[in-house]
């Protein structure tokens, strides 16, 4: 459309069209071109906060006192924990974040609220996050910040369908008018062979016939009508 505008103003022109290479038109109009950011730029916005591993390290150190060792429920990780050339404790190959600090929250906080997480759920955001972290239970722990992010409560996408009206039974007039039966079998045999129970209630009332019956006889029984 906004060609054939063109076309149709330019034809009460006598004007030729020459086409002119963009790379040739070193002096073009800013408004034509697309405002791009260097990738340097973009690079710059993608780095993690420096001052985080330096935190994590000073978190570890007061960690791992005597004080405060017990809180942190190591048990057998303690045994695999190996402390690396940058100073930091790592366990089977990943960062351990201690308790100590409130240094869990950040990079939860990292690795759900950043610009670039878009609030993955609870199992893609563990995969993210054990790649390089670990701490005792996190899978839970992250389970629960998960479920507790108003965000996603807000937004959260129902996969489900939509439950419909709840249905009002109708009301019969008498007693024993209309009944519902239930069976529960597979019982241990009594003395007279009998394995299952057969219940049978009015829908007017609360009241209801319990009988005791065999259950290879339960279609001449319903048939027959005898308890």
């Amino acid at each position: 459309m906004r060609q054939r505008r063109w076309v149709e103003l330019l034809n009460d022109y006598e004007c030729a069209i020459k086409y002119h290479p963009g790379k040739a038109n070193v002096v073009a109009d800013a408004l034509s071109r697309k405002d791009t950011l260097p990738k340097r730029v973009r690079a710059l916005q993608l780095t993690i906060q420096s001052s985080l591993p330096a935190q994590i390290r000073a978190a570890q150190i007061e960690a791992l006192k005597h004080e405060n060792v017990k809180a942190e429920a190591l048990r057998g990780s303690r045994q695999q924990m190996e402390q690396k050339e940058d100073g930091a404790y790592y366990v089977t190959g990943r960062i351990w974040v201690p308790l100590y600090g409130g240094l869990r929250e950040l990079v939860m906080d990292e690795a759900h609220k950043s610009r670039y997480s878009v609030h993955p759920g609870s199992d893609k955001m563990y995969h993210d996050i054990r790649t390089t972290y670990w701490w005792p239970n996190m899978k839970a722990l992250i389970a629960t910040y998960v479920g507790k992010c108003l965000t996603c409560a807000r937004v959260k996408i129902e996969y489900q369908k939509p439950s419909g009206l709840l249905q009002q039974p109708k009301i019969p007039q008498w007693k024993w008018e209309e009944i519902s039966m239930d069976f529960v079998t597979g019982l241990p045999r009594s003395q007279r062979g009998n394995d299952t129970i057969w219940v049978i209630r009015t829908s007017l009332a609360t009241r209801y016939i319990q009988g005791r019956i065999r259950c290879t006889t339960i279609s001449e029984q319903l048939i027959g009508g005898q308890t």
